[in-house]
């Protein structure tokens, strides 16, 4: 009797929930070899996905839908002006996404707030680059409410964001908070963060300090950003500054990450975790 084996291939679709079974049995007439490569890391010309990751109520009775992206590139850097290219559906085209991909994955860079009555509706962010279209919807299923203003295992919360000053209006979650600023082209600007947290940690790493700390990167814009620091250090003050340089006119964006025991960027809803970090957005006007 002929050993019969199984080889299954699984594919998953990077920020939807479509799974593909392929099985093949070896032996069996007309089977095909479902052996597949694995995929070639390449440093351009690949295409950008979204990424819903669920969503979270707000005290007001809103919902916050929040997303990220996947960057398939391991170097090129795309940038998806608002538009036929990068829109939500229905309109508005621009809900606050970035036009500036950085590479690879990230997690948790915006959030768009949707009403308490969004019921079974859908919001999709449609992503177009270079010539492959791919659209992933944001929506209200209860298995994707997820808890990122507290992790239920240690009742850690994200840190508290501050533009203007340590008494400043806070921010927090992947919802965030915004400031302004005006520039000169060619001319650094100075840019302060005050980032505070509650010092929570994690049960295997109690016996160490807790770790905060502050990414900045660029969001949107025109043209290119300069960063003096992309993780400042945080004073005793809890104030990180930094300094941006643009290379010509018009309206930018720049987010800041800010991160604590959970982990940075890199780690953020590894594992199935959602918590804990805080968005910040400065749009700045450059002449």
């Amino acid at each position: 009797m002929q050993r019969l084996a199984t080889r299954t291939l699984r594919t998953l679709c990077a920020g939807g929930s479509t799974v593909f079974f392929v099985l093949c049995l070896p032996g069996a007439a007309g089977a095909q070899d479902t052996r597949v490569d694995a995929p070639i890391p390449h440093a351009i010309g690949q295409s950008v996905s979204a990424s819903f990751e669920g969503w979270y109520p707000n005290p007001d009775g809103t919902r916050s839908l929040v997303f990220g992206y996947f960057n398939r590139n391991y170097e090129e850097l795309l940038d998806i002006p608002v538009g036929p290219d990068n829109r939500f559906e229905p309109g508005p085209a621009d809900q606050g996404q970035p036009t500036h991909f950085l590479s690879r994955r990230q997690t948790g860079v915006f959030a768009v707030v949707v009403p308490a009555d969004f019921g079974n509706q859908r919001l999709t962010w449609t992503l177009t680059a270079h010539g492959v279209t791919i659209a992933i919807p944001g929506h209200l299923r209860p298995e994707w409410e997820i808890t990122a203003l507290e992790e239920t295992t240690s009742g850690n919360t994200p840190p508290v964001l501050r533009f203007g000053g340590p008494d400043a209006e806070p921010g927090q979650g992947p919802l965030g908070i915004h400031s302004a600023l005006t520039a000169r082209v060619s001319v650094p600007t100075t840019i302060t963060v005050w980032a505070t947290d509650d010092g929570v940690r994690k049960a295997r790493a109690a016996q160490r300090p807790a770790r905060l700390g502050v990414v900045w990167s660029k969001y949107r814009g025109p043209g290119a950003v300069t960063l003096s620091e992309i993780a400042p250090a945080i004073d005793e003050t809890a104030k990180a500054v930094t300094t941006a340089t643009f290379s010509e006119p018009g309206e930018y964006v720049l987010r800041v990450l800010a991160w604590d025991d959970s982990g940075g960027q890199s780690a953020i809803m590894a594992g199935g975790f959602f918590c804990c970090w805080t968005n910040g957005y400065v749009t700045v006007q450059v002449q």
